[in-house]
Parts: C-alpha cells; structure tokens; sequence
C-alpha cells in the first residue's frame, strides 16, 4: 500500500470497491448485522423471516456477500449455512480508515484474498 500523501494502490482500492459496493445495499447491511449479532450460522430460512424479504433476493444479497468473503457458507447435508467472517469484520474498518487517508489502528493485519 502507498504509505505517502498519494492514492491507495490500485490493487487495494479495487479490493475495498468491492467491499463497499457489497455493503451498497439496505438488505445486505441488514443480512451482515444480523448475522454478525446473531453469532452462529444461519439457513436461509432463517434469515428470509428476519430481514422480510423473498427467499430468492435473500439468495442473490448472499451470493454477493459471500464474493466478497463478508459471510462464509457451511454445507450441513442439503443445507446451506451462513456466517460472518469475522476476519472482514475486523479489516473493514482498517479499510475506511485508510480510504480516508488515517492512519491504520494497530491490529492483526488482515489476512489475503482466499484465507479465512
């Protein structure tokens, strides 16, 4: 990352893009907070009755949180289990603070594309 008075390199600001735009979305915010707050996983049943909305919009918010690696998805038999990825949870903020020219807070570096 450029450590100057410069923009972000083009890598990293393509990699936050995408976490914002995932975040771009009421449904999303309300999947992530509800997930994050619930702290286990949760089917899409689950979580169609507590955002309000179809079973295949819920689907479609999933599939691009889980791009992103916001939520991670477990496979129970037949069943699909989401959760938060606590690892973005801790990134995301270190990722405003830097968009925003702050300085990073000092904690765990956030691991790269693909770990968990």
């Amino acid at each position: 990352m450029n450590e100057g008075k410069g923009p972000l390199d083009r890598p990293t600001a393509t990699e936050y893009a995408s976490w914002f735009k995932a975040l771009a979305d009421p449904t999303r915010i309300q999947i992530v907070s509800l997930l994050a707050r619930r702290g286990r996983p949760m089917n899409v049943g689950e979580i169609v009755d507590a955002v309000h909305v179809g079973q295949s919009t819920v689907s479609a918010h999933l599939k691009v949180l889980s791009d992103v690696r916001f939520v991670l998805v477990d496979q129970h038999g037949t069943a699909r289990y989401y959760r938060i990825n606590q690892a973005c949870v801790r990134c995301f903020p270190t990722a405003a603070d830097l968009v925003m020219g702050l300085p990073a807070p000092i904690t765990p570096s956030c691991p790269p594309e693909g770990n968990t």
